[in-house]
């Protein structure tokens, strides 16, 4: 259990650097489509960058992001390998892992990140008069169907093919 809470941490790291890098280094604005639709609209591409090499340096953020997502997914069906899991011992473990990460997505990103702190308006000013108006829960649909419905049928589908493997 402590690992699988380690691994979680490490995910929830993971995704704010992707968010970090993103957002601020890169700022490519094909990378913000989970953002709401009437932010993205307004939206201005970015042809200057935040300073010399910061694309090249968000883009490094963002391969080790991933690395680190895929290293604490691998370390943790290795483990459940070695330590001979079930099914059910596989679907809690990624269960669990997928979500911590989206309750963090939830409560992080978009109230206090978004909301709170105006983190993406910052760097874009332009979405500022938009997410004025935004209330905690304006996604609320499709995290919902992300936790609810997506992540438990993943979890699942994982922890069968790691069964069967197994």
């Amino acid at each position: 259990m402590i690992l699988t809470v380690f691994l979680s941490i490490v995910i929830c790291a993971a995704v704010s650097l992707m968010m970090v890098s993103g957002v601020a280094f890169i700022q490519d604005v094909k990378m913000f489509s989970s953002a709401p639709k009437e932010a993205r609209d307004v939206l201005l591409p970015r042809d200057e960058e935040l300073f010399y090499g910061a694309r090249a340096f968000g883009w490094l953020l963002m391969v080790f992001a991933v690395l680190m997502i895929l290293g604490a997914l691998v370390i943790a069906i290795w483990d459940g390998f070695r330590s001979g899991y079930s099914f059910w011992q596989f679907f809690i473990r990624l269960l669990f892992l997928f979500t911590v990460y989206k309750v963090y997505d939830m409560v992080f990103f978009d109230y206090f990140l978004l909301l709170r702190f105006k983190f993406f308006q910052h760097y874009y000013p332009e979405a500022k008069n938009v997410m004025d108006g935004k209330k905690y829960g304006f996604n609320i649909k499709s995290q919902l169907l992300k936790l609810l419905v997506i992540f438990p049928a993943v979890s699942a589908l994982a922890a069968w093919i790691c069964h069967v493997l197994g």
